[in-house]
């Protein structure tokens, strides 16, 4: 490890001493900071499994359905029953702050859009398959928005866990050791000037 290029002065090496427990601080800092981003990483794979378990399994059934109850109506039925929406979604979406992190929030408001929440078409043209599909995929909605809202959150967490461990590597490899490097450098020097020094003096005495 190359020392810093400095002169070997004591108010030098008084600011590279600043300098390395700043470092030192900056380290333990950035090491719990990349502790914890990890701890509520692992947190947020565990739960985003369990949810995209829960909506494939939520999504196979209603396209289970779907498959089986088109199978039994002609193809113009089908685009008359949903040629009408039944719900009108609203999306709102903010930003929340983990460990410095900003991450995704949303929220959603749904509305009938048929009279007391009617579906706009009859039962009769229809057939149970098509409402259990209708039904699996609706109720499916909230947990496909929580998947987005943890997958963006994890991705934005994995990029600054990364940032974080450059930064915690950059100074325990190079900086901090630079700086201890240099320091030591710099005591040494100044050590042998100070018993020149005092040689120096003991031979002026000596002659004098």
């Amino acid at each position: 490890m190359a020392r810093l290029n400095v002169k070997p002065t004591r108010m030098e090496l008084a600011n590279l001493k600043n300098r390395l427990k700043t470092a030192k601080r900056g380290h333990k800092l950035l090491k719990d900071k990349r502790d914890e981003l990890m701890r509520q990483f692992i947190d947020l794979i565990r739960e985003n499994n369990k949810v995209r378990q829960r909506v494939e399994k939520q999504l196979v059934a209603g396209m289970q359905d779907f498959v089986l109850a088109k199978s039994l109506e002609s193809d113009q039925i089908v685009q008359e029953l949903f040629m009408i929406p039944t719900k009108k979604t609203q999306l709102r979406m903010r930003l929340d702050t983990i460990m410095s992190v900003k991450v995704p929030k949303m929220h959603t408001e749904i509305y009938d859009t048929a009279p007391h929440g009617e579906v706009p078409y009859s039962y009769v043209s229809s057939n149970s398959e098509m409402d259990h599909a209708i039904d699996d995929i609706a109720s499916s909605l909230e947990d496909l928005l929580r998947l987005a809202e943890i997958e963006k959150t994890c991705q934005l967490m994995a990029d600054e866990i990364e940032k974080t461990r450059r930064r915690v590597n950059g100074l325990e490899y190079r900086i901090m050791p630079q700086l201890e490097e240099t320091i030591y450098y710099i005591e040494m020097k100044l050590e042998e000037a100070e018993r020149a020094n005092v040689t120096r003096m003991m031979k002026v005495k000596d002659m004098g």
